[in-house]
């Protein structure tokens, strides 16, 4: 029986199960991100928006790359539903923060499925998370400098603006 499932499978059905998840969470950040686009917009904020529309569009191609991975190496993968996302948000800063756990979230399930790969011998999917984890890296880094950088310089109107100029440079 487990050369039958290995000759239509190439990579392991517990790390299939949880790429299916890490799907429904790509889906999940890619929607957020929207939403965060959207209050964006409504208050002003040019450039964060810019930054978090490109945010969303990066958050569906990574979907896209496990969904694809999945179906290359003999598994089913599944299209996600994704639940409502909240559009609401206290602040700039507050929005920032959320994305930041957000991608804390995301970057502690690309490592559990990368060390079950690993557990499993599932050496190729473990190759193909490395990428996820370097990119997760990334993510954090740059939603963690947004929080410094309204941190640091305060909440006075004028001075968020002129900040939100730096977004581009996140």
């Amino acid at each position: 029986m487990e050369n039958l499932i290995r000759e239509n499978l190439s990579i392991n059905i517990k790390v299939i199960d949880l790429l299916n998840e890490q799907i429904k969470m790509e889906a999940r950040a890619s929607s957020m991100y929207l939403a965060m686009a959207s209050w964006c917009d409504q208050h002003g904020y040019d450039y964060s928006a810019k930054l978090f529309y490109d945010q969303s569009e990066e958050e569906r191609e990574h979907m896209l790359k496990i969904f694809k991975f999945i179906n290359d190496n003999g598994g089913i993968a599944y299209s996600p539903e994704v639940p409502k996302v909240s559009h609401e948000y206290e602040s700039i800063l507050d929005l920032y923060k959320t994305a930041l756990q957000e991608e804390i979230s995301v970057s502690e399930s690309i490592q559990n499925i990368f060390l079950t790969s690993r557990k499993e011998n599932d050496v190729a999917s473990e190759l193909f998370l490395q990428w996820f984890i370097n990119e997760q890296l990334e993510e954090e880094q740059k939603m963690r400098h947004a929080i410094k950088v309204y941190e640091l310089h305060g909440t006075d109107t004028e001075n968020l603006y002129a900040l939100d100029k730096r977004m581009t440079r996140s």
